[in-house]
């Protein structure tokens, strides 16, 4: 009988944070997949957890997993784990769990800590619809595709980024996206935790001067319906009005219905537009 794949989340700060179901796991697994076996390391001597550790990472993420999914069909157990945080967010765990799902392997996630739930939670913006972006690209054309994406986004948007590369990621957002609001978090459930609300602008201003420290979390305001709605109205008032019914009636509406649309889609009331057309002040 094949063995089970654990996904145990850890915590990003705060030891406090990790659940006494992840602690019994790893005590009783074969073995444990860590990002970062000297990083983990600590972790396990805290919590006087003795299991053997394996390495998996960005760099052995396709062979490793293979070797992983033949111990586990082979029936031992195995715990992943991540530097911090929940495993396969953002994360090389995604390829092991895909490659599980395509072995019949069973996968199960034991739920904890998550620098991206956690922030969202603090921000002040909304979260009744959001999407987790992580990183951005490194490459350039997919960053610029990525971006342009991002503009359109309505939903909460949710980061991650390193700190020698905030300024210049908070450039091309405000560059591209325009004022938003933002707020920025760091050091999270640790003892200088710091949440700071603001504007992707003032933003930049201040981490101008500051020097970006620890890794961030970015959760950015999305679109609003009104500012998609103004734009809108911006792009059809660039085609006059005589144009605009023309690109209705072409589709085959009459003139009634269209005269209707026009003003619609202009914000404003049908009689205006029927003044305008029949030259009525």
């Amino acid at each position: 009988m094949a063995g089970t794949l654990y996904l145990c989340a850890t915590p990003i700060g705060n030891l406090g944070d990790m659940t006494p179901r992840v602690v019994e796991t790893l005590r009783s697994v074969d073995v444990i997949a860590a990002e970062d076996t000297r990083n983990s390391i600590k972790l396990l001597n805290h919590f006087e957890i003795h299991t053997p550790m394996t390495s998996y990472h960005e760099y052995n993420k396709v062979e490793k997993a293979k070797q992983l999914v033949g111990q586990l069909l082979n029936g031992q157990d195995i715990a992943l784990i991540t530097d911090a945080g929940t495993p396969a967010i953002s994360d090389p765990g995604e390829v092991l769990v895909q490659m599980c799902h395509e072995s019949g392997v069973n996968v199960t996630s034991l739920p904890g800590a998550a620098a991206c739930i956690t922030a969202l939670t603090l921000s002040g913006l909304s979260t009744r619809r959001f999407c987790f972006e992580g990183f951005l690209p490194a490459d350039k054309k997919e960053k610029k595709l990525v971006l342009q994406d991002l503009k359109e986004e309505t939903r909460t948007m949710i980061l991650y980024e390193a700190p020698h590369h905030l300024v210049r990621t908070l450039e091309e957002l405000y560059e591209v996206l325009g004022q938003r609001k933002i707020t920025l978090c760091r050091e999270l459930t640790k003892r200088f935790e710091t949440v700071f609300p603001t504007t992707l602008q003032e933003a930049l201003a201040y981490y101008e001067k500051e020097e970006p420290r620890g890794e961030y979390v970015l959760v950015l305001e999305g679109k609003s319906f009104a500012q998609m709605r103004q734009e809108e109205i911006r792009s059809w008032e660039n085609m006059s009005i005589e144009e605009h019914m023309a690109y209705y009636e072409g589709q085959g509406m009459d003139n009634k219905a269209a005269m209707k649309q026009v003003a619609k889609d202009r914000g404003v009331g049908k009689r205006d537009i029927y003044a305008y057309l029949h030259g009525e002040s």
